[in-house]
């Protein structure tokens, strides 16, 4: 965990630096800040032409696309001038970041803040890392650890129980939840006091959740994908008759009736044959059905849906504009309720 916090004292380290390039003057006042609910990497105070602006600057290592909704879903909640800090932001992720007024700063030199008089905007510049140089540090942030992360978002109460059980609830080896339990306090989402545990930062850790789980636990689930001539069943379809949920599209559609699905999603143990024949999938690497192997062994809240974290993350990850509104609406009311 040392090494982490090292990696990222460094990558910001570097990315100031490009801005004093810039001619911009940089201070870090202080790391590991807590804001409202959450906290940030660091503050940042900028200066340029006499004026000083201090940023509450988070730190993203191996930004993705499929990532780029939930980081700027995070930044948009943070209620505080943000300051995105990456080791690469490619041109149409800076152009995504721009349209959406998210300040950010690379290692390249990518960069954009706009602060009157002061406006940078710098796209285009190549990175000089190592392929993989962006893949999370420690555990927690790997595959399995994602599971138990996913089973605590989904159930905070479940922090408290034994490692064992967390262990066959998260659907993981018993030693895995001993890592990632020992990383949590240190990453600052789980406190503990008078022999008692209890998760924090709930928001922020679904909203890192959701970052990483397309890029490392949800490729290695996939187990087919199709091609419907039509979803028009994707409102009436009992999943649960082929043992399998629905997630994604179909999901948040049916959570907000704010989106009519291009998609659909489907978590199970397996393949039921009689699903690709009643809805005559046939396979297609690019087609608009795909189904996952199912990671968890609770319920959700819905017998027929994935739970609501899973269903933010799979339409986080499209990239498209109407499924990130989506995603937002399950993500309020997930916490409305909790409220």
């Amino acid at each position: 965990m040392v090494d982490k916090i090292a990696r990222a004292d460094d990558l910001l380290a570097t990315a100031l630096a490009r801005l004093q390039g810039y001619g911009i003057a940089t201070t870090v006042e202080g790391r590991a800040v807590a804001l409202r609910k959450t906290t940030v990497d660091a503050t940042v105070r900028l200066g340029y032409g006499g004026r000083e602006v201090t940023y509450a600057a988070d730190v993203k290592r191996g930004l993705r696309p499929d990532a780029l909704g939930a980081v700027i879903h995070q930044f948009e909640r943070l209620g505080e001038q943000g300051l995105l800090v990456a080791d690469y932001v490619t041109p149409p992720m800076a152009e995504q970041l721009r349209a959406r007024g998210i300040p950010f700063v690379d290692t390249a030199g990518n960069a954009y803040i706009d602060q009157p008089p002061l406006l940078v905007w710098v796209k285009g510049e190549k990175p000089q890392f190592a392929a993989g140089a962006g893949r999370p540090a420690g555990r927690a942030f790997q595959a399995t650890g994602l599971q138990v992360l996913f089973a605590l978002i989904c159930h905070p109460e479940w922090v408290e129980l034994p490692y064992r059980e967390i262990a066959q609830r998260a659907g993981v080896a018993h030693g895995t939840v001993g890592w990632v339990m020992v990383e949590l306090p240190e990453l600052g989402y789980v406190t503990q006091a008078r022999g008692r545990r209890r998760l924090l930062q709930r928001e922020r850790l679904l909203q890192q959740w959701a970052e990483f789980y397309p890029r490392v636990l949800r490729p290695r689930l996939l187990l087919g994908r199709y091609r419907a001539d039509d979803l028009a069943w994707w409102d009436t379809i009992d999943p649960g008759r082929y043992g399998a949920v629905l997630g994604g599209e179909p999901a948040g559609g049916r959570i907000t009736r704010y989106l009519r699905p291009g998609t659909a999603t489907f978590y199970a143990e397996k393949i039921d044959p009689r699903l690709l024949v009643d809805l005559r999938l046939r396979t297609d690497a690019a087609g608009n059905v795909e189904i996952y192997r199912r990671f968890w062994t609770f319920a959700g809240k819905d017998a027929a849906l994935a739970p609501e974290p899973l269903v933010y993350a799979d339409l986080m990850a499209t990239g498209d504009g109407r499924c990130i509104e989506t995603a937002k609406l399950v993500f309020e009311q997930m916490f409305r309720t909790d409220a």
